[in-house]
């Protein structure tokens, strides 16, 4: 069964520096964009980090300093990919939880105002992880009855979770072809933001999803707890964790009344005296002379 779509869905894969979300960086990209009437379209890139790669990643990817010192940077790219999936859906495997928050974070930080809350996305391991609980490896040979041979190269991969989505459509009857259902199927949490540090509660509200305040909405937080906004947007959060931040700050209404400037008090007026009482009478000189000479 193939996948009904209204609009291209954009499959895609990244091997990074390492797995921090908001400090580590894209080496290599790979998206496989499938056109409404079934068409292929493929991008893949190798990007300089300007940043070194860990060890550990090295050892998974096998893509070195040497293979990208030449290669452009993100920012040098990041028009030609913003254009390649301009209008797709996402899908990817375990892309909700990094492949997604990371591109979002190498977008915002090339300028470009990359945003997901117009896209269903797809996590095809998620999809996974609910039916069968295997690795992509094990789904490709339970799927598709292959063995995937050069695991770990963004294109192998991507390749591969394009095929198994299509084969676990045509598996389970549950499943609906269109992205939609597999969008809404595909979250293991609703999220408000990429990593799930905001997530929607059972009345649609944005509550946080950590720390002191999980449960709490944030509006309400950020009524009692001011202070907590700049916290959190000088804090080592992802820049699109911040932006969804910025946006439900900027929707609330102010809470606090303008100061009211009190009207500063009259300074007493000088009145001059009554010429009529100010020049002595005779009835006067005579009360004043009784007075000193009594």
């Amino acid at each position: 069964m193939k996948l009904k779509l209204t609009k291209p869905l954009a499959f895609f894969d990244l091997e990074t520096t390492g797995l921090n979300i908001a400090t580590d960086r894209i080496v290599e990209i790979s998206i496989v964009k499938i056109m409404p009437n079934g068409d292929k379209e493929i991008k893949t890139k190798l990007i300089n980090p300007t940043i070194p790669i860990s060890a550990e990643s090295v050892a998974i990817h096998g893509i070195t300093e040497d293979k990208i010192k030449d290669k452009a940077t993100f920012k040098e790219v990041a028009n030609e990919l913003n254009d390649f999936i301009k209008g797709c859906d996402l899908a990817g495997f375990n892309s909700n939880r990094f492949d997604v928050p990371l591109i979002a974070e190498e977008f915002l930080r090339a300028g470009i105002d990359f945003n997901v809350s117009d896209r269903k996305l797809v996590d095809v391991q998620n999809i996974f992880h609910k039916m069968e609980q295997r690795t992509l490896v094990a789904a490709y040979k339970f799927y598709c009855d292959k063995d995937l041979t050069n695991a770990h190269s963004a294109e192998a991969d991507t390749t591969a979770t394009y095929e198994i989505l299509e084969a676990q459509i045509a598996k389970y009857s549950d499943l609906e072809a269109d992205t939609d259902f597999l969008s809404e199927f595909s979250q293991m949490t609703k999220n408000a933001d990429l990593l799930g540090r905001f997530v929607y509660d059972e009345n649609n509200v944005v509550v946080f999803n950590f720390g002191k305040h999980k449960g709490k909405a944030i509006t309400e937080v950020l009524e009692k707890e001011p202070g907590y906004y700049g916290w959190m947007m000088n804090g080592d959060f992802p820049l699109y964790t911040k932006k969804v931040m910025k946006d439900i700050k900027a929707k609330m209404k102010p809470t606090s009344k303008p100061l009211q400037h009190k009207p500063k008090p009259n300074k007493p007026t000088y009145k001059k005296p009554n010429k009529a009482n100010s020049e002595p009478t005779e009835d006067r000189l005579n009360m004043l002379k009784n007075k000193f000479n009594s």
